[in-house]
């Protein structure tokens, strides 16, 4: 028997997050295989309907993909009773009152991160979505990512022994926008409109960091604006007011140090854009998006100093590469399918809204640890934000 289509709103599905990796790499691609899998082996359809500001190129997108249904008129696409799941891709400013709009109507939501502009309000998001009895998730892509599955198997079977300490880069050279157009929005670098990179990465480090490793409990940051004039999308020159590369040490609760450097003014000279080094009493690793080596005890070099000689070992040889023993899926689609099968009831799905404030607490106690120059407890700092929110409603009364 033919089960009906399980129908999904998809609001930004002409940005560059929405389009690439929710709606052509994750959606469309569960579409075109039959729907996304159950348990039982069989898969669901699902049916699209396609949000956007601008008409013209979300008619281009609809067409080009084959999608019946789409407009720019959002209430319109939440009354639909037939598309019971809404998935929100704008951009943060934006995404709030979108949110309420789809707890309002009752809809399953799944949303980019962060799910709002602040720790109090992304928790406020949280009550209302579990007051109203809405399921919810947000995306927590980098778990899914073929690099991060190898580590986990890797931890998950005590290679490392105990974990000492991990040292994490990200970043790239994102061009200024004179000679060469930026790979990013101009948006970003904007304080005022919600950019940042500590605002834009570090709850996906929080998640990465709490899944993988233990729980944080403190961090200490330090945020710079490298480059300070920018060109927008239109060749005209504006201030950058955001950070552009923060340089963090966070500790876990369990022991492990974790430091972490994030740059979008940094070029390349590792094998991928994100890359992990965990070291651990029994062996290390060296982890990135999609590749990851190893370094048991017992295969590990003993380097001796000496600067005043060149060193004959080739260091890069002493690692071995992990297998790829499993087919390689989208992160953001496997995310989708978990979440998906959530809804249905065939299954669970863990990274809920409170874990996306969770990912906000993080990245706004590093804005107070640059701004006050010291480490910054997240227990403390939630607690004060709480003791703040509930002193702003007795003043609202």
């Amino acid at each position: 028997m033919t089960q009906q289509p399980l129908g999904i709103i998809v609001n930004g599905a002409t940005g560059r997050m929405g389009y690439r990796q929710h709606l052509v790499r994750s959606l469309l691609a569960l579409r075109d295989e039959g729907g996304f899998p159950l348990s039982d082996g069989s898969r669901r359809p699902i049916e699209l309907y396609l949000v956007a500001r601008n008409a013209e190129k979300l008619r281009e997108v609809a067409e080009q993909h084959g999608v019946a249904k789409y407009t720019t008129d959002l209430d319109e696409a939440l009354a639909d009773p037939d598309f019971p799941i809404y998935f929100d891709a704008l951009v943060t400013q934006l995404r709030v009152p979108a949110i309420r709009k789809a707890i309002a109507a009752g809809k399953a939501i799944y949303t980019e991160k962060p799910t709002a502009e602040s720790y109090a309000e992304a928790v406020a998001l949280a009550d209302e979505a579990e007051a109203a009895g809405v399921k919810n998730g947000v995306v927590h892509d980098k778990l899914y990512l073929p690099g991060l599955l190898k580590l986990k198997r890797l931890i998950d079977s005590g290679f490392f022994g105990e974990i000492l300490s991990v040292r994490g880069e990200f970043g790239y050279w994102v061009f200024e926008g004179d000679w060469q157009p930026a790979q990013r929005p101009s948006w970003n670098y904007r304080a005022e409109d919600g950019g940042g990179i500590i605002v834009d990465m570090f709850p996906h480090w929080n998640y990465v960091i709490e899944n993988l490793f233990g729980k944080i409990s403190s961090v200490y940051t330090e945020k710079r604006t490298h480059i300070p004039t920018r060109v927008d999308e239109r060749g005209e020159p504006y201030t950058a007011t955001a950070d552009d590369a923060a340089y963090a040490i966070f500790d876990l609760d369990n022991g492990p140090i974790v430091q972490f450097n994030s740059s979008w003014t940094v070029r390349v000279n590792r094998d991928e854009l994100v890359e992990l080094h965990v070291d651990g009493t029994h062996g290390s690793a060296v982890v990135g998006l999609f590749g990851a080596k190893v370094q048991p005890r017992n295969a590990t070099p003993k380097p001796t100093w000496n600067p005043d000689l060149p060193d004959a070992n080739d260091y890069q040889s002493n690692w071995v590469e992990v297998p790829q023993n499993d087919a390689i899926e989208n992160g953001f689609k496997l995310q989708w399918v978990e979440f998906l099968r959530y809804v249905v009831g065939d299954g669970e799905h863990h990274y809920d809204f409170r874990s996306g404030a969770a990912g906000m607490l993080l990245a706004e106690a590093a804005l107070e640890s640059d701004a006050q120059g010291r480490r910054v407890s997240l227990q403390e700092f939630a607690l004060g934000n709480a003791a703040d929110r509930a002193a702003a409603q007795v003043d609202a009364r």
